[in-house]
């Protein structure tokens, strides 16, 4: 099929990149919080990676009609999915195609709840790193973007290609998920407890920590149906060592917000007890987390 528009629902640091790229050769929207929407309208919105680039794109607080062929891309934080999609429920066709591309495990279980038969829900994952500065104003690392296997997501491939931003399809999304979700288990809630950047807890104090998380996520991954690489832990200690942003959740809990935390060392627990498998180390991942963020008295009603 081909898309005439796209939005980027939830245009924080990851959203914004995306939409900026893709807007070189595309009709895009920005929707995102105010104070971002309003700094794109009047100043462009400044990426910084290799080169600085400030792009002109439009860029509002919602969404308010859906012309035919629309793709949306969902980067909205994984706790705010069901709100995003409810909100854009009536507006919705048969021909709209929803790409949940976040952190965590059972996002597109949620939306398809959401959405129902109103729209056709696709999942990707990427290894994208961004940084908000600012509103109006992102950093970011290249990374690549993997989508599941089906007829729209070859065309959205390409134009995400054709856009600068690298992306594949795979027939096994699943893994492709559940070891991104291994990475970030162990790389979120370490750098936001600590306030470092990513290669920092690389460090060999913690390399039992890195370990004992990584081995839980495999027991329970696998009792979910999923096979791993046989050297998932030696992959994951070289990307961090690569990696010298900071981590979404580090960015969150620096700024006083809400994290994703219930979707990935949660999710570990959460699935582990289903399997009677014992994940004592995210466990405690979950609930240091979750003292961080009720430190600054922030809600945790969905």
């Amino acid at each position: 099929m081909t898309f005439n528009k796209i939005f980027i629902l939830g245009a924080g640091a990851i959203g914004s990149v995306i939409g900026a790229l893709l807007s070189k050769k595309n009709d895009v929207t920005l929707v995102g919080k105010e104070a971002h929407v309003e700094a794109i309208k009047s100043k462009g919105l400044l990426v910084s990676s290799n080169v600085n680039e400030t792009f002109r794109l439009g860029a509002d607080t919602q969404i308010r009609e859906m012309p035919q062929g629309t793709l949306i891309f969902l980067t909205t934080k994984a706790y705010d999915s069901e709100k995003a999609v409810k909100g854009i429920s009536r507006l919705l066709r048969e021909d709209t195609v929803i790409l949940v591309l976040q952190n965590g495990l059972g996002n597109e279980q949620i939306i398809k709840g959401a959405v129902g038969y109103k729209a056709k829900v696709l999942r990707g994952t990427t290894n994208m790193a961004a940084e908000f500065f600012r509103a109006g104003e992102i950093k970011f690392w290249e990374g690549e973007t993997t989508l599941e296997q089906d007829d729209s997501t070859e065309e959205i491939a390409a134009i995400m290609n054709n856009a600068g931003l690298k992306a594949s399809v795979s027939n096994d999304i699943k893994s492709e998920i559940w070891s991104k979700v291994v990475v970030n288990s162990v790389i979120n809630p370490l750098t936001a407890m600590f306030r470092v950047k990513n290669c920092e807890i690389s460090a060999q104090p913690l390399a039992e920590v890195r370990h004992q998380i990584i081995r839980e996520c495999i027991q329970v991954g696998n009792a979910e149906g999923v096979t791993f690489a046989k050297d998932l832990e030696r992959e994951i200690g070289e990307q961090i060592m690569s990696y010298s942003n900071y981590s979404s959740m580090c960015q969150d809990i620096m700024r006083g917000k809400r994290t994703e935390i219930d979707f990935l060392n949660g999710k570990i627990v959460e699935l582990g007890a289903r399997h009677h498998i014992s994940t004592p180390v995210n466990e405690t991942m979950v609930h240091l987390i979750k003292f961080l963020e009720e430190k600054r008295e922030l809600p945790r009603k969905n």
